[in-house]
């Protein structure tokens, strides 16, 4: 697909705090990073999203001084803090929610909180403490110890703990991993609110796209040791840069396309040319792949209007509504989803209709990768 103007491109370095240039690390043979290279805004918040193994954990302890580049350079409010320069974790101004929270099981949650303010005098560290339990609606829980706070208490003492000696950068490695579904829903709400509510640089790491999508300004997709895209959730979600990123951010599919003219022909109806984002002149008489998400498709009993093009081969139940897998005539696989109270054929012969009212990403047909079907 063709590139499209990077977010970062648009704004100026100047309110840049961190700075990512050619970072690369190996462990033994295996690359585990390769040349990486991104800006972070003073303010804002930046999620790293990926698999298992694709190098953004490593990214993470890189930045905080738990592991040592390579090659390339990170620069922290000015400062370059690798290389010959190299500053030691506790002198870089970061600071670390871990997965585990790691508070003190014999310190009450203001204690936890005034851990990292040694060099503040008394009367300072109790104001900072008061601040931040406040900061995060804890004050009436100030002399509890860890084992008497909720999972989400316990991780709002944890951020506060890090906010406390105001770090320039924050760093929250899989911050709600720990936690139940529900919970984590309601906790990263809370954890964005309280960050932008200090002003607090952060750079999040996930592989789970909905969190990313939801607390992050930015999101920066990461595949075996590269960023394959990074920009605003709405920019990656519906104008992904590759089929990986397409993907990896929710269910897609691929409908065949040819485009002529004004239209572009596909098994389930044409569409028309301006529904297909910047597709350019020169792809005209040209086969291309339409990305749809299942709230795109929707499948209904065949008629005379409407002649059956696939079949139902899977559906799944998902509590509010069901996930369709449906074969076209072509080969290719969609998933549609469906309100759990409609009537829709549950196996067999049915018309596929796709009823975006977006404008729809696409990727030229010969890229695709060498695995899928022609």
């Amino acid at each position: 697909m063709p590139e499209t103007t990077s977010v970062d491109e648009q704004h100026e370095r100047s309110d840049v705090i961190l700075s990512v240039d050619g970072l690369s690390k190996r462990f033994g043979e295996e690359t585990v990073l390769e040349a990486i290279s991104f800006d972070v805004r003073v303010g804002e918040i930046l999620t790293l999203l990926g698999p298992s193994g694709c190098g953004k954990t490593t990214t993470l302890r890189l930045i905080a001084g738990l592991e040592r580049a390579d090659s390339g350079t990170i620069t922290i409010g000015g400062q370059e803090v690798t290389g010959e320069r190299s500053l030691p974790p506790q002198e870089r101004g970061v600071g670390v929610v871990f997965q585990e929270f790691a508070l003190f099981p014999h310190l009450t949650a203001a204690e936890n909180i005034a851990f990292g303010l040694e060099d503040v005098d008394p009367a300072g560290r109790t104001s900072i403490v008061q601040e931040m339990l406040d900061l995060v609606g804890l004050s009436r829980y100030a002399e509890h110890y860890p084992d008497e706070l909720s999972g989400g208490q316990q991780q709002r003492v944890a951020l506060a703990r890090s906010l406390a000696p105001e770090p320039a950068v924050l760093l929250l490695d899989e911050p709600f991993s720990n936690l139940d579904v529900d919970l984590r829903v309601q906790m990263r709400e809370e954890v964005r609110q309280i960050l932008k509510a200090a002003g607090v640089t952060a750079i999040s790491v996930t592989h789970d796209q909905e969190e990313a999508l939801s607390i992050s300004d930015r999101v920066a997709v990461m595949h075996a040791g590269q960023i394959e895209q990074i920009d605003t959730p709405e920019q990656i979600f519906q104008h992904p840069r590759s089929r990986f990123v397409a993907g990896f951010l929710g269910y897609a599919s691929f409908v065949p396309g040819y485009v002529e003219g004004d239209e572009v022909r596909t098994p389930v109806g044409h569409l028309p040319r301006e529904q297909i984002y910047g597709l350019a002149p020169e792809y005209d008489q040209t086969p291309i792949d339409v990305l749809v998400r299942p709230d795109d498709v929707s499948i209904a009993s065949p008629d005379t209007a409407m002649p059956a093009c696939g079949r139902v081969v899977a559906r799944r139940y998902l509590g509010p509504s069901f996930l369709y897998e449906v074969e076209l005539s072509t080969g290719e696989a969609l998933q549609c989803m469906h309100n759990h109270d409609e009537e829709i054929p549950r196996s067999g012969s049915v018309a596929v209709s796709i009823d975006a009212d977006h404008r729809l990403a696409w990727f030229p047909r010969d890229q695709r990768p060498s695995d899928e079907p022609e």
